[in-house]
């Protein structure tokens, strides 16, 4: 069971997702735990067959007690049953990230001798016995997400020599997916940073040490850290000096001040309470801190009300200009998702022969009933709805267009989960909407809309932008007349979608105005072929052109 909060020290399973003999693979939903702060999806980061579970649901299990098995059918767990349900004392575990995140591995071996903990991957023990993994003072770099290999230190909320408590911010860590907070998990003196910010740290690398100076070895870690564990242990040498020794004294928020800042001007509030505060749309700044020391808490956020009265933050905004006749530029490094993008895209554009189809369709009829429907939908009703309701509705007579390369196979899929690709500031997200042509437009849309303000707030999880089948990109609202999209892989197809532009257009002999969209869909050619791909759209288009089907 790993901790997947700061004062977690037990989990009540609210439901199991997979019983005992099923099949589990990467990322797929075991179950769900509930903390002393939320109920949170914890997901496997092992593939095998469920072969025990700890407990029923509804039961509690304390945080690195054995939580389940999973490994190869038939396989004798009995001893690792024995070992794990014994109440050897459980080590310090290695920080995960804070409660707003359900990334924390799911899949938990039976504790041994050195039972695993939360994010741990390769053993980092030494010939003479030094397991930094296992040491009281060593926070190693936590997989944070499910393709996670390095973090990007965003930036450091403690520097060397600063106390540090359990719960406080050490730093923010940007993934390949996300940028995510990192609490501590320990209490002590900040003697040793693995990195400076903007640097790389590959997962399980030394991140930090913590501890109480004097009384620890820093360079001897940091040796073994950087021999990979190989350093000898020198029993008799003296501890190292910390990198800088003077702390920096926490300023107390002045009188003006409505909420405790931290050393940086960081504003101190708990996972939950920020959670809280972002769907509400509440700026933390507004709120008093009833915690400790000051810190924001959820019922402070809960109970909080606006003043009308209270102006809106005005943001001076400065734009650095060239002086005449100088040339003048600035390096961005490149983003953990930036680069994914990079790595993914151009494995698809120069791997995958695609080709290109576009169409026209009349969206007369689609633009009334849309009309129609939202004046009595219970939510607002989007055209991308539409065009997404209706792709599934076409993807289930047309699944060779459903369907994905492999490499020395192709997956004809038999179910519809449409990726919908979402613009957020570092780049793109694809979160997926499942079994797509079961639901009804007022369900896309809200899911559709949940999705997109997730993906902006950076709060996605892997269960949500993993297992499309199809993908649809949408520059509408940017009044794009027409344009093509990189396939997803993968997937075998991706649809871009146009505006919609009134132009004159020639009905029954007649030049009359008219709504029309235009829709191009990249087609990889090892799997589609041109006819196919033209019939779907045929269908796409019929279904489009008169909304009414699609209730059929």
């Amino acid at each position: 069971m790993p901790r997947l909060s700061d004062t977690m020290t037990e989990g009540v399973i609210a439901a199991w997702h997979k019983k005992v003999g099923d099949s589990v693979k990467k990322g797929d939903l075991l179950a769900e735990v509930e903390t002393d702060k939320a109920t949170m999806d914890l997901e496997s980061y092992k593939d095998g067959t469920l072969l025990f579970t700890g407990t029923d649901k509804g039961g509690k299990i304390q945080v690195n007690d054995l939580l389940a098995i999973i490994g190869k059918p038939g396989e004798d767990i009995s001893t690792l049953v024995k070992s794990g349900t014994s109440k050897t004392p459980a080590p310090s575990p290695v920080p995960a990230p804070d409660a707003k995140s359900s990334n924390a591995p799911a899949s938990v071996a039976a504790k041994q001798e050195n039972p695993p903990t939360a994010n741990r991957q390769p053993s980092t023990s030494t010939s003479t016995g030094l397991n930094l993994a296992n040491m009281q003072e060593v926070i190693l770099m936590p997989r944070l997400s499910d393709t996670m290999t390095e973090g990007v230190i965003a930036d450091w909320h403690k520097k060397v020599g600063d106390m540090v408590k359990k719960g406080d911010i050490l730093a923010d860590i940007e993934t390949d997916k996300a940028t995510m907070e990192l609490e501590s998990y320990k209490e002590g003196k900040l003697l040793y940073t693995g990195a400076e910010k903007g640097q790389k740290i590959a997962v399980n690398d030394l991140l930090a040490i913590i501890g109480e100076e004097g009384k620890v070895n820093v360079q001897q870690i940091v040796e073994a850290s950087k021999n990979k564990g190989a350093a000898p242990a020198a029993a008799n040498e003296p501890a190292a000096e910390p990198m800088s020794s003077k702390p920096v004294p926490e300023p107390v928020a002045s009188a003006s001040t409505s909420h405790f800042l931290n050393g940086d001007g960081r504003i101190k509030a708990s996972p939950l309470a920020k959670k809280l505060a972002s769907e509400k749309g509440i700026d933390l700044s507004q709120l008093h801190g009833s915690g400790d020391y000051g810190r924001i808490i959820k019922k402070d956020v809960v109970e909080f009300k606006p003043s009308i009265s209270e102006p809106a933050a005005q943001k001076n905004v400065s734009i650095p200009s060239a002086p005449a006749g100088q040339i003048s530029f600035e390096d961005v490094p490149v983003s953990q998702m930036r680069k994914t993008i990079a790595k993914r895209l151009s494995e698809a554009k120069f791997s995958a022969p695609e080709f290109y189809l576009t169409i026209q369709v009349d969206m007369d009829q689609a633009v009334n009933s849309r009309v129609k429907i939202n004046e009595t939908a219970p939510v607002k009703i989007s055209f991308n709805d539409f065009v997404l309701k209706a792709t599934a509705l076409a993807l289930k007579k047309h699944p060779a267009v459903n369907s994905s390369w492999m490499g020395d196979k192709i997956r004809v899929n038999h179910h519809v989960n449409i990726g919908v690709a979402v613009a957020v500031e570092d780049g793109l997200l694809v979160p997926v909407v499942r079994f797509a042509d079961t639901k009804s437009l007022s369900q896309i849309s809200v899911e559709v809309k949940d999705f997109a303000t997730k993906a902006k707030n950076k709060k996605l999880q892997p269960s949500e932008w993993e297992g499309s089948t199809f993908t649809i990109s949408n520059l509408g609202m940017f009044g794009m007349d027409e344009f093509t999209a990189i396939i997803n892989p993968p997937d075998s197809c991706i649809l871009a979608i146009s505006s919609i532009q009134q132009i004159p257009v020639v009905k029954n002999g007649a030049i009359v105005p008219g709504n029309v969209m235009k829709l191009t869909m990249t087609c990889d050619h090892r799997v589609v072929d041109g006819a196919t791909g033209a019939a779907f759209l045929q269908t796409l288009k019929g279904l489009l052109e008169e909304p009414l089907r699609m209730l059929v």
